[in-house]
């Protein structure tokens, strides 16, 4: 699974000369020019999630608010629908509310990291504070889904109970080394004084290649929690495309971390 787009967090003042942008308008034009790079993003992240997290993130500068408050409404928002999914009967209004709850918090976890960036920069421990988030949600949303359904599934056996319990190993492994190799290579170039990598293109092919392990794709698939017959299954396709990518992604990463050890 894709990891969650927000980044460090923590406010920082603007840049030195540099002008704070004044009102919702200038804050959105502002963010466009401060953005990540969409190499690698899947398709919901990269041209839904993230233009939803600019709006947010400029109408929370025009609210005043740092970017570890919106990490804190992104958690809330995110560990309701995930609660809902452990504690109540699955129902189609409850598809509807867990969505919800879910692309809400997804796209307020984009808008940390941006507003931190507009407001001239993050720190370690908003960067601490969102990739805590990001990880405890990570597995128990999955986890959220085997108790609901051990608790109201009408499964065929406890073999599908195997297949939540896997999600939740494959993507706390994957999101681990996606973040490992990210710090281990901002290191290197600490100790070094190498440049970061110039931005490479992003390929819109690849983008959608890679949506089963798009989180935000699966938090969109939740809409259908309350109709077991469709869910189960694909959620078990979402699960066989992330255990599918992990290795080849593990591969790639420990070739770009080997890199840095020959540099």
């Amino acid at each position: 699974m894709t990891a969650p787009s927000g980044t460090g967090t923590a406010s920082a003042p603007h840049p030195q000369g540099h002008r704070p942008p004044q009102g919702f308008g200038e804050a959105l034009a502002r963010l466009a020019s401060v953005q990540k790079s969409n190499k690698g993003a899947p398709a919901y992240s990269r041209f839904v999630n993230r233009k939803l997290g600019r709006v947010l993130a400029a109408l929370s500068y025009v609210a005043g608010l740092t970017p570890n408050q919106v990490t804190a409404i992104s958690a809330t928002f995110t560990f309701t629908g995930i609660a809902l999914i452990a504690l109540v009967d699955p129902a189609p209004w409850l598809g509807a509310a867990v969505c919800l709850a879910l692309v809400i918090g997804y796209a307020f976890d984009a808008a940390d990291g941006q507003l931190a960036r507009l407001r001239g920069g993050g720190s370690r421990s908003g960067e601490y504070l969102d990739h805590m988030v990001d990880s405890a949600k990570i597995s128990s949303l999955h986890l959220a889904v085997l108790v609901s359904w051990y608790r109201f599934g009408d499964l065929d056996g406890a073999a599908p109970l195997l297949i939540p319990l896997g999600f939740t190993v494959v993507a706390a492994v994957m999101f681990f080394g996606m973040i490992l190799k990210d710090l281990l290579a901002r290191a290197h170039r600490a100790a070094t004084g190498a440049p970061p990598p110039a931005p490479a293109p992003a390929s819109t092919l690849r983008s959608l290649l890679v949506i089963p392990t798009d989180y935000g794709m699966l938090c969109v698939a939740f809409l259908l929690i309350g109709f077991p017959s469709v869910f189960v299954p694909l959620y078990g396709l979402f699960f066989a495309g992330n255990l599918l990518f992990l290795p080849a992604a593990s591969v790639k990463w420990f070739r770009e971390v080997g890199s840095l050890d020959a540099a």
